[in-house]
């Protein structure tokens, strides 16, 4: 029964059939479809400071409880010198911000 069918087909739709088996892997790679991640494009280091969204305050160490060193206003350059994950899973990053005066303060920042 089922070779019935196949004999109705004409020709031309043989032939279609056909062709298109034939010329359409030749548009696709070789090896399928190319599987590339994307590229992961990292900032140059010493270029391009973060700066700060808001008031921030840096500690002395990468706890809750640590003393402040000092308080940023918005706008400050950040560098991020060291990320670092607390024993609780939280992450803190170690920054250094250079103020109006030229001078650096290096702390801690919970990320």
């Amino acid at each position: 029964m089922a070779a019935a069918p196949l004999r109705l087909w004409p020709a031309w739709r043989w032939a279609a059939l056909l062709g298109f088996a034939l010329l359409a892997p030749a548009a696709l790679p070789a090896g399928g479809g190319e599987r590339r991640l994307p590229e992961v494009r990292r900032r140059e280091r010493g270029l391009d400071p973060l700066l700060t969204q808001a008031c921030v305050i840096l500690r002395c160490a990468p706890e809750h409880q640590a003393p402040v060193l000092v308080q940023l206003d918005s706008g400050v350059p950040l560098r991020v010198l060291r990320h670092w994950l607390s024993p609780g899973g939280r992450p803190w990053l170690r920054v250094e911000a250079i103020s109006g005066a030229g001078e650096a303060a290096r702390g801690w920042l919970p990320g």
